[in-house]
């Protein structure tokens, strides 16, 4: 009666931002909540063959993100996570890289690198070397000798006092009021 009463329980989860070769890029917990039974057992067939489209509630904050953005949702019973920062899963040891919440939106390719806060001893974040190697090469000094300086510095006197004998001729040019 009760499980009438409140629905199916919804259906726990791992979710994965991106998987490495041997690094896996964990948001942490999720929760799916599907409608009825029949709808529960597709859910979950539909997580195995890692193609489930839909909402996933993050269970820490309650934001609820569309699947999309995921590499992986797996069941939380086929996921094992240990405390140093290993995890079990299709009978393959993986090195963990906690993904912080500005990143679970990011669609970019994450790198993990080293912390001593938290349990995990990975953080994962943004890859900016595209941007980093794109800024060096505009910042790279042109092959040409830029100058800067006032117009009349960068002039010899003769093409100075030519010019200004010109303009002196030619009201047009003249920047004064007379």
């Amino acid at each position: 009666m009760l499980k009438k009463l409140f629905g199916k329980p919804p259906i726990r989860l791992w979710v994965i931002k991106q998987v490495d070769p041997d690094l896996l890029h964990l948001c942490g917990e999720g929760r799916i909540t599907p409608a009825d039974r029949r709808d529960t057992q597709a859910t979950m067939s539909a997580l195995r063959r890692g193609d489930y489209r839909g909402a996933v509630e993050m269970t820490d904050n309650g934001v609820v993100l569309n699947a999309r953005l995921f590499a992986a949702l797996v069941p939380h019973g086929e996921l094992s996570l240990g405390a140093s920062g290993h995890a079990e899963w299709r009978g393959h040891s993986w090195r963990v890289a906690q993904v912080p919440q500005r990143c679970w939106t990011y669609e970019g390719r994450l790198v993990a690198e080293p912390t001593t806060l938290g349990p995990l001893d990975l953080v994962s974040s943004e890859d900016v070397s595209g941007i980093r190697r794109r800024a060096c090469a505009e910042d790279a000094p042109s092959t040409g000798d830029p100058r800067f300086g006032a117009a009349d510095e960068l002039e010899g006197e003769a093409e100075f006092a030519a010019r200004w004998r010109r303009d002196a001729r030619d009201p047009e040019q003249r920047h004064d009021d007379s």
